[in-house]
């Protein structure tokens, strides 16, 4: 199966925001390159809100280019198989926790955002970091934080904050 093939088939299955998720599906109908970043019309993304729930926290980057606290996440490569392994290695390339593992029951929500190269689709998830996980700055960040869930919404925007409200209602 080709990750196109995946990305219909988990947005398919995918039962919040209709809307937006239709926006989505209609995108990649229109679209066969919709995955890429070389699709100007925008482009879907992967994304992982990192959580530790025995701490109450988060791992936010401070995206260098963006420079907004926001989850790991970015651009599907050839090499991803599926969007589950896109937010997976998007998340274990910019917190550099080796061992995280996605929450089950698929995307947790879907943003549509403008960003400096074209209209992002993000599909997002969540990811729990193993005991003990130990983060590593990327070259993509400026910054990389644990936040209590609580200080969430005071350095991250909405998105971030919905993303966050929707993993907790899912733990």
């Amino acid at each position: 199966m080709s990750l196109y093939d995946d990305a219909v088939l988990v947005l398919k299955g995918y039962e919040e925001q209709a809307d937006l998720r239709q926006v989505y599906l209609d995108h990649l109908a229109s679209h066969p390159d919709g995955l890429w970043k070389a699709c100007g019309d925008g482009h879907i993304t992967a994304s992982a809100l990192v959580i530790d729930p025995s701490r109450g926290r988060v791992l936010l980057t401070l995206h260098k280019k963006i420079r907004k606290w926001l989850q790991m996440g970015g651009h599907c490569e050839p090499a991803d198989e599926t969007l589950a392994a896109a937010a997976l290695r998007e998340g274990t390339e910019e917190s550099g926790i080796a061992g995280l593992s996605l929450l089950p029951g698929g995307p947790v929500r879907l943003d549509r955002h403008l960003t400096p190269c074209a209209w992002h689709l993000d599909v997002q998830y969540a990811a729990l970091a193993p005991a003990g996980a130990v983060e590593a700055i990327s070259d993509e960040s400026l910054d990389l934080r644990w936040f209590g869930y609580d200080e969430v919404a005071a350095v991250a925007d909405q998105s971030v904050v919905r993303l966050l409200e929707a993993t907790r209602a899912r733990l």
